[in-house]
């Protein structure tokens, strides 16, 4: 089974970015910062655990307030490194532990954690300021996949420090029920005291500060009694998302060794570095195998009923290209230059030889089994003028007089068609 050996928890202001990328390490200014992470690096090289799940918030990068969660769980098997203003640092892709992250989420999900979960995202800094102090990488590859976590912070009301510790204990059950003999480091990231907005910008509190790493260390659970406003007050508005660091210690054995803990203000942020080495006890059964039951509880029986194909993550991942592909059709755009240039548009999106091809032959029942979901496939249907019961008659292996026959209303023909597409309908028989 999987075993969390331990947590870092860490600083990801921007300032940790700029000194690794302006090679700041023998400026007396700047190497305190790397003095701070170089036990957490050594730390990591002995270990070299399998995975790395890292706990961080964007900062208004690669998600905006369109469509923000609480908890948002990365499910792919690489993420990009994001452009924040000036270009993307001169970093690899970070190979995602898709798998994990896979089961992670389902667990979560068994646990009644109400996740979101994303693909095709890039990560800014608050992910790869610290990774990039943390672990070394040769300009094409880093040596530890991650499972990233972002939680979203920013846009009140945001989760609880309570639970933020609750998720962290859910966690736990979910890396230790992993089928695979891995290790997991779980590395939370942000904080400390700091705030950049309104006329308290500047602020710091080094008293709360070491009082904070000495709680999370020795009783982390008080922490849990404090309210936002209360992090806000001690910490600054954007320092309360050391929040985010109690999912970690949830995950970890109620005593833990502390390895190592530093702690420097050179302007904005207290920066802290600390090394938890979790002290977890085996037990006597494995309950392992009673989450993953509890995991699989409500799609239990569904490989046996005939016709049905869930829309999973691992499908989901699989698919993501062709659905993201065929999702763009509400683009009229991408519409026009699929309709007059398909090969050129099937080119620029990566399509497979495989995936194009399904396509180019509307081979409906193909589409879904590969793992399409339905909901493109009736975007394509109205793109290219057929109906959503003749994809429904193709999924069933029949003619679409044969499916019309099992109808109480035979010649009720309709698709997601709008305004542009309803002009060429042909097979609409009530005109």
């Amino acid at each position: 089974m999987a075993r969390i050996i331990g947590g870092i928890a860490c600083s990801h202001t921007p300032t940790i970015g700029f000194a690794v990328d302006a090679d700041k390490r023998k400026d007396p200014v700047w190497a305190p910062i790397f003095d701070g992470f170089e036990p957490a690096r050594q730390w990591l090289r002995e270990k070299k655990p399998d995975a790395l799940f890292m706990i961080f918030n964007d900062h208004v990068t690669s998600f905006f307030f369109d469509h923000y969660s609480a908890f948002t769980l990365g499910i792919d098997g690489e993420y990009g490194v994001a452009d924040e203003g000036g270009g993307p640092r001169d970093l690899p892709a970070v190979k995602g532990h898709a798998a994990l992250a896979q089961h992670i989420g389902a667990s979560l999900m068994a646990d009644e954690f109400d996740m979101s979960f994303f693909q095709d995202k890039r990560l800014d800094h608050g992910s790869l300021s610290p990774l990039s102090m943390l672990c070394d990488h040769d300009g094409a590859a880093w040596p530890i996949p991650i499972v990233p976590l972002a939680v979203g912070v920013l846009q009140f009301p945001i989760p609880s420090a309570r639970r933020c510790w609750k998720l962290g204990q859910a966690l736990r059950t979910a890396i230790e029920s992993y089928p695979e003999d891995i290790s997991v480091a779980i590395v939370a990231t942000g904080g400390l005291s700091h705030q950049v907005s309104g006329a308290r910008a500047g602020f710091n509190n080094t008293e709360w500060d070491r009082q904070f790493l000495d709680l999370f260390e020795n009783d982390p659970e008080a922490l849990t009694r404090l309210t936002i406003a209360d992090y806000a007050k001690l910490g600054g508005v954007e320092g309360a998302e050391v929040i985010m660091w109690l999912i970690m210690r949830g995950a970890l054995s109620p005593n833990v060794r502390k390895l190592h803990e530093s702690y420097y203000l050179p302007s904005m942020t207290g920066i802290a570095v600390a090394v938890y080495e979790n002290q977890d006890r085996p037990l006597p059964v494995d309950k392992g195998a009673e989450q993953r039951a509890r995991i699989g509880r409500e799609l239990a029986g569904a490989e046996t009923i005939d016709g049905i194909h869930p829309f999973t993550h691992a499908v989901s991942v699989k698919a993501y290209r062709l659905n993201r592909f065929l999702h763009r059709l509400i683009d009229p755009e991408h519409r026009r230059r699929f309709l007059d240039e398909p090969e050129a548009a099937f080119a620029a999106a990566g399509l497979s030889e495989a995936e194009k091809d399904m396509v180019r032959r509307r081979d409906w029942d193909a589409l879904i089994r590969y793992g399409v979901i339905f909901f493109m496939l009736e975007k394509l249907g109205a793109v290219v003028g057929v109906s959503n019961l003749h994809i429904y008659a193709a999924m069933r292996g029949q003619t679409l007089e044969e499916f019309q026959a099992t109808r109480n209303a035979p010649n009720a023909l309709y698709s997601v068609a709008g305004k542009q597409g309803m002009g060429g309908i042909a097979w609409d028989k009530s005109k």
